[in-house]
């Protein structure tokens, strides 16, 4: 799959998304996929919520998925990976985001960050101990294949 077309395909959902939260949802299908191994104990847990999953035709085993991530205030994400193409942008509030090997960026409203499907995404958290925030992640991934994978 060429990052021209991940890309075109990535900016056409991301304005679904946009458009979804701004509309109420009346979606059945949210998730609480909060990851099997907590980073810190009493630290409150991210809430994700699915948006959509969409089969990609144009490349035979590969699936979108949409999903939004609410960090409250303190939260942070155990080291993980998607093994998959993810594409972050930033709704509300502040975050920060590192890979293995890349430098620590904190992202706000309108940011993006980017997760190759071999990146290790070592630090995941809301960048406030009294603000929330909230992200929309669209991946490109394998069809059924799990959305996090926890790496110690």
């Amino acid at each position: 799959m060429s990052i021209k077309k991940i890309v075109s395909l990535s900016m056409c959902l991301f304005a679904l998304a946009l458009q979804a939260n701004a509309a109420p949802n009346n979606s059945p299908a949210k998730t609480n996929a909060t990851p099997k191994t907590a980073p810190k104990p009493g630290a409150p847990e991210a809430k994700v919520e699915e948006l959509m999953s969409k089969d990609l035709p144009d490349f035979p085993g590969k699936e979108g998925l949409m999903i939004t991530v609410v960090y409250p205030p303190g939260s942070q994400d155990p080291i993980h990976r998607h093994n998959a193409d993810a594409f972050v942008y930033v709704l509300e509030g502040s975050i920060v985001m590192q890979v293995k090997g890349g430098k620590e960026v904190t992202l706000t409203a309108g940011q993006t960050f980017y997760e190759g499907p071999n990146d290790v995404h070592t630090v995941g958290r809301n960048a406030s101990q009294t603000e929330p925030a909230k992200f929309v992640v669209f991946l490109v991934k394998n069809k059924n294949a799990p959305v996090l994978i926890p790496v110690k």
